[in-house]
């Protein structure tokens, strides 16, 4: 298990130690799981952004079986990330926002997702008139909502899940 430092948002030392506990109780929940589901995998802690990060790291020759964690189109992997916030939350009394990746998903994830949203922005910024995306889910949407933010522009979400989704607006 490794704890990094790295992309971390300025905050008070006391959210800051919270954000450092809520790691550690994820990472020895998902330790649990691991050796009950008997898969390798390594445990990273990162604060990114203002919340815990937890990535379960595959080693060598057990790729294949951390993408059973994933499932399709992360359907696994958010309902883990579910249970570990839950796990958090039932140590600690307060409501976590715990970021959990598996064998890098969400991270190659982000990276198609920034892709989208560049590409969308252009399209705003040229027709001059708001652009609705795909539905996502709370991770992907949060990933775009960023984006266009940084853009300059505005977004929302619209729709009930499954359905729910981003639009963005012109300046």
């Amino acid at each position: 298990m490794t704890t990094s430092a790295e992309q971390q948002v300025p905050a008070e030392p006391t959210a800051m130690k919270r954000l450092e506990e809520e790691g550690e109780i994820a990472a020895d929940y998902l330790e649990e799981l691991l050796d009950i589901a008997d898969l390798d995998g390594d445990i990273d802690i990162d604060i990114d952004h203002g919340r815990a990060a937890v990535e379960i790291v595959a080693e060598a020759g057990s790729e294949r079986a951390l993408a059973r964690l994933v499932g399709q189109d992360g359907e696994v992997l958010d309902a883990l990330q579910e249970l570990t916030r839950l796990a958090v939350q039932a140590k600690t009394g307060d409501r976590s926002r715990l970021m959990l990746d598996i064998a890098g998903f969400r991270a190659g994830r982000r990276t198609e997702l920034l892709a989208v949203a560049a590409a969308a922005i252009a399209t705003v910024r040229s027709s001059g008139t708001r652009l609705a995306l795909e539905p996502m889910n709370p991770f992907e949407r949060k990933v775009v909502h960023d984006a266009v933010a940084a853009a300059g522009l505005t977004s929302d979400s619209e729709g009930v899940e499954p359905a729910r989704h981003v639009v963005i607006h012109p300046a």
